[in-house]
């Protein structure tokens, strides 16, 4: 038995559906099938729809629902997530596989289904090397930012679908110029349709957004359609979609055309590895959420999508409050859902052969503007500059450049931002705030007292070879520039979880560079890892066994009592501290 429960404990974390199956109530079991009927009728249009992002046909959206719900039924962390395609990763899909061949023809959709694997291969890679941190490398500006640029090129590249009229390649720009010059040529019948299931879209979302919208207008434009004659009235539809399930087909594996789709599958498992995982979170109600876990589970789900001739899908966060708000408790929901899709690949697709393509495009640019968010950039503009700079160039950068190109340059963004933020920490000037032992930046706060003689200082961050020397020249620039002439610099180093060998060289060097100027250093609340790596790098010696103290008050103490001055505030000055009326610092000693 004892050789046996370990590796019941693997496959139950390999399985997080070995988890909560078990245990599954019946009083769940309506819920989630209701739930499951609303996933249904939401994904099968948006399906159909979303493969026009992709550029493929779209039964290769229908193709893509049922493995992938399947297989993160059994493998994803969350109960609620949902995945499925989705538009941000399917524009980056359609770029990809567009830069190798043209869309419409057998080898793109071939690719596109390639693509899948070579994600899932990706995601699979990552889980086993426990890299779920990589989502955090695009900060939420980034995020939005993509977003908001991405709303712009999708609706921009559906609205000649919309209208009827034919699209062009290139920029939004470019875009926007052929559509304009070609406005003329929109018929009534496509821009009546499109428009009104555009309005549709929008009004049900706002009067009853329990109703399944996409699939509501979706089946009143294909009844009006075929009530009117449909491509009699000049409205382009589906046409016919073949039934039963997809085919297993093996991906493309010719190695120079895997390594021109690879930098694609990167991109797509980094923003889609974010968004999921933000859709999961927002899904958790209190469970836990294992973002390796998560990895893995889009491995298979996209592997299996692009062998049975779909495309890749991540986990969608519309999607998940789809299923929340019908009231889903557990996965069973998602395979209640796939087990509908798979009846409308044998029985039902028949039914969607006079859908017209307007209604598809509406549908996609309805679900853009859903996904927008205005008032997040407002309010960044408000609270940051700085990030709504980024955010903004990120957008910009997407118009101009690609969507591809803009995502890239607000991760490098990001991340110059975060080397920069790392490398020059705030540090600052403490001083104690009246009848408190408690230390803050006397920037923020003037009416903090200082000790005439006594330079308190802050670094605000770890000492490590590319921020000691922005440290150093803080440090010095503290003592030339302080009210009176510093006698004794006590560090509080708190803030200070690790130090590197280059760092401990320049701060003994400092320390050394202070003593003919007859100051003495001392530190308060140092760690016990970073004072031996100082006791190894020599600045114990320097500095005296007596230098390190457990508070900052045990400094300004031994400040005061080998000689140094009163503390003052201003003109007025304020009698010494009573050691036998403080309280512990540390938790309350703040540069900020």
């Amino acid at each position: 038995m004892a050789d046996i429960l370990p590796e019941a404990s693997i496959v139950r974390r390999l399985l997080p559906v070995l988890r909560w199956l078990p245990a599954y109530r019946r009083a769940d079991l309506v819920p989630d099938v209701l739930a499951g009927l609303a996933v249904w009728a939401v994904m099968v249009p948006e399906s159909l729809a979303y493969a026009g992002i992709v550029g493929v046909a779209p039964i290769m959206g229908l193709y893509t629902i049922v493995p992938p719900l399947v297989a993160y039924a059994l493998l994803g962390s969350s109960r609620l997530l949902v995945v499925g395609p989705d538009t941000a990763t399917g524009l980056i899909s359609a770029l990809t596989v567009g830069a190798i061949a043209a869309q419409g023809g057998a080898e793109f959709n071939t690719l596109t289904s390639t693509l899948a694997v070579v994600i899932g291969g990706f995601f699979l890679l990552f889980g086993a090397l426990r890299m779920g941190w990589v989502a955090a490398f695009i900060p939420t500006p980034v995020m939005r930012g993509f977003i908001e640029g991405l709303v712009c090129v999708t609706i921009v590249g559906q609205i000649p679908h919309l209208l009827g009229i034919a699209g062009t390649s290139g920029d939004v720009f470019t875009r926007l110029g052929f559509l304009l010059r070609h406005l003329p040529e929109v018929s009534l019948g496509p821009a009546l349709t499109g428009l009104l299931s555009l309005a549709g879209m929008l009004l049900l979302r706002r009067l009853a957004p329990r109703l399944p919208a996409a699939l509501a207008v979706a089946v009143a434009a294909t009844i009006l359609i075929g009530l009117l004659g449909g491509e009699a009235v000049g409205v382009s539809v589906v046409g016919a979609l073949p039934s039963g399930l997809p085919r297993f087909t093996l991906p493309v594996l010719d190695p120079a055309l895997l390594r021109e789709l690879v930098p694609g599958a990167l991109a797509i498992v980094l923003v889609g590895y974010a968004e999921a995982l933000g859709g999961a979170k927002a899904a958790a109600a209190g469970e836990d959420v294992d973002p390796n876990q998560e990895l893995i589970a889009h491995g298979p789900a996209n592997i299996l999508s692009g062998l049975f001739g779909g495309f890749l899908v991540v986990g969608s966060l519309s999607k998940t409050s789809v299923a929340m708000g019908a009231g889903a408790r557990t996965q069973l929901a998602n395979l209640v859902a796939a087990l509908f899709c798979l009846l409308t690949l044998v029985l039902l697709t028949p039914l969607f052969r006079g859908m017209p393509h307007p209604a598809l495009a509406a549908i996609v640019i309805a679900a853009m503007l859903h996904l927008s968010k205005p008032g997040y950039l407002r309010d960044l503009f408000a609270r940051n500059r700085i990030e709504f700079a980024v955010a903004a160039i990120v957008i910009a950068g997407e118009l101009t450049l690609g969507v591809l190109q803009g995502i890239g340059v607000g991760v490098v963004l990001a991340l110059l931002m975060l080397i920069y933020r790392i490398t020059h920490p705030h540090d600052a000037v403490l001083g104690q705030l009246p009848g408190q032992e408690a230390y803050r930046n006397v920037k923020r706060h003037p009416e903090a007292l200082t000790f005439p003689g006594l330079l308190i200082w802050d670094p605000n961050g770890d000492l490590f070879f590319a921020s000691i020397g922005h440290l150093v020249h803080g440090l010095n620039t503290a003592v030339a520039t302080n009210p009176s002439p510093v006698r004794h610099v006590l560090l509080d180093a708190d803030s200070v979880n690790f130090i590197d060998t280059s760092a401990c060289d320049a701060l003994l060097h400092a320390i050394e560079a202070l003593r003919p100027q007859g100051i003495t250093v001392a530190f308060a609340r140092v760690r016990d890892h970073v004072r031996e790596q100082m006791r190894l790098g020599g600045v114990e010696a320097v500095v005296g066994a007596t230098g390190f103290h457990e508070r900052v008050t045990d400094g300004v103490q031994a400040w005061q009592q080998h000689g140094g001055s009163t503390r003052h505030a201003g003109a007025g000055g304020a009698p010494p501290m009573s050691p036998t009326s403080v309280r512990r610092d540390r938790p309350s000693a703040d540069p900020q």
